[in-house]
């Protein structure tokens, strides 16, 4: 008889093993008491498989009830996905595990799928499944007699981004290693970013039955919830999801890596090698205000010229999210992001200053008043010349203002002077405070963050209760300049 024990407090797994273990857990669930070449049975820590054949024939059964190809999607029992979630499980393994032609075979000719979201319609081309390596032999896992062999090859479609090294050949793995990798696919999250790229979470797993009753509840995927607009967001975006499902907080995923896939400019005929991975475990205040970010920065339907429908991605919420996940100010490295994005989505700006602390309240409201001053006396002053106030215009000056200084000192005089020549009650009583964002070595940059948050996320109100800012100013959000460009993939 052979028997395999895997336990995800092995020390020789690592977090993907381990939910690989979960992915088998769920698996054997579904098969429940089918009568089966092989006996199983599964508690908190381990999976106990055995049988009395060969490790063949045992296993391809336990894959056959695993993975089908049906209607040319990936079909997977024991996760009971709907039409959706069958089209987002099936496009992310295949961008993922199966990225390479040698991995997957599909048809030739790309059907068009529509998905719902809000008051519009999305449509998407599916190139059909019809064979991918779930469903193979598995040639390289055994020898002449059916039997595991002790060292079995792995490549990208058991752990995404692998690659095999030219000196040592593939990287190898034992026989209970190579088979929770097999089902690790199960225990991911999928998620398709812009510019040709996606994203896989792998959870971390403590509890094997816990795991497996919290994921059934979590099986159905909607084409928006695949959508995400960078890894980091991938990370809070699951990580939020999980906490919302399991308020228990013993038993509740609170960490996950997020393996990044795209082209690298080493391998230019290769769509999803590794670029990057996050490893994410953030607090519920972190989640919490990532669920407010998201809010504010949510995906928009968008037209092109033709009349086709798509999913505009913003672009601040993925700077937003790195930010959070590294443990920094929501609003970190602002300066750097202005520069780089001239067109900032300024309604979700104003309502996310609102997550600012006491201390980062009063550098913010000191400049909006200062703002505030100034812009009344270019208001005057466009008056009497009989003239219109160009508000980007003049915002844009300050801006440029705030940014020239490079470093500390010629930072702190260029804010003081602002702050002196355009006075206001925000001002009053708050010199120490100021003082210490402006003088202390790591504020200082921190600073200058907030003082172009202030400016760029102003919405004062004219002594007449109308506001300063035009409408469309504020309005102003992903434009036709961002239309098509990082986005080829969602026409």
């Amino acid at each position: 008889m052979t028997s395999f024990t895997l336990s995800i407090f092995n020390p020789n797994t690592l977090l993907v093993h381990r939910a690989g273990i979960a992915g088998l857990a769920l698996a054997l669930e579904a098969i429940g008491s089918q009568q089966m070449p092989f006996k199983w049975q599964f508690t908190e820590e381990e999976v106990h498989l055995n049988w009395q054949g060969t490790d063949r024939d045992a296993f391809l059964s336990l894959l056959q009830h695993t993975y089908q190809i049906k209607d040319g999607y990936l079909n997977v029992p024991a996760l009971k996905l709907d039409y959706q979630g069958k089209y987002t499980f099936t496009e992310g393994v295949v961008t993922t595990f199966l990225q390479h032609n040698q991995q997957r075979k599909q048809s030739k000719e790309a059907q068009l799928l529509s998905f719902a979201i809000d008051d519009a319609e999305i449509t998407r081309s599916f190139r059909l499944l019809e064979d991918c390596y779930y469903t193979r032999d598995f040639k390289e896992a055994f020898n002449s007699k059916g039997a595991f062999k002790p060292q079995i090859p792995l490549k990208g479609h058991h752990i995404p981004g692998l690659i095999e090294c030219f000196v040592h050949g593939a990287y190898q793995e034992s026989p209970e290693n190579f088979i929770a990798l097999v089902f690790l696919p199960l225990a991911c999250h999928y998620y398709q970013l812009s510019g040709f790229r996606s994203a896989v979470v792998i959870p971390e797993v403590k509890n094997l039955k816990q795991w497996v009753k919290q994921r059934k509840k979590s099986s159905g995927r909607t084409y928006q919830d695949f959508r995400s607009s960078s890894a980091g967001e991938s990370g809070l975006r699951f990580l939020l999801q999980e906490k919302i499902l399991e308020d228990n907080q013993r038993f509740r995923v609170n960490y996950c890596e997020v393996y990044q896939l795209g082209k690298q400019q080493w391998d230019g005929s290769q769509n999803y090698l590794k670029q990057a991975v996050f490893r994410v475990k953030v607090s519920n205040k972190v989640l919490d205000l990532y669920n407010s970010a998201f809010q504010f920065f949510k995906p928009q339907i968008r037209k092109n010229e033709k009349g086709e429908t798509w999913l505009a991605i913003s672009k601040v919420l993925p700077w937003l999210c790195d930010n959070l996940i590294l443990g920094k100010p929501w609003y970190c490295g602002f300066y750097e992001f202005y520069k780089q994005n001239k067109l900032y989505e300024r309604k979700g700006l104003v309502q996310m200053s609102q997550y600012l602390d006491p201390l980062e309240q009063t550098l913010f409201d000191a400049v909006q008043g200062a703002f505030s001053s100034y812009l009344r006396e270019q208001i005057v002053q466009a008056s009497k010349q009989g003239r219109s106030l160009d508000y980007p215009q003049v915002t844009n000056k300050i801006i440029t203002r705030l940014q020239r200084p490079s470093t500390q000192q010629d930072f702190a005089k260029t804010t003081v002077d602002f702050l002196s020549r355009h006075r206001s009650k925000a001002t009053r009583g708050v010199g120490a405070e100021i003082y210490q964002w402006l003088h202390k070595d790591n504020n200082w940059k921190k600073a200058r963050d907030l003082a172009l948050l202030a400016i760029a996320s102003y919405t004062g109100k004219g002594k007449d209760g109308t506001p300063e800012v035009p409408e469309e100013v504020l309005d102003q959000s992903l434009t036709s300049d961002d239309s098509e460009e990082g986005f080829e993939a969602e026409i």
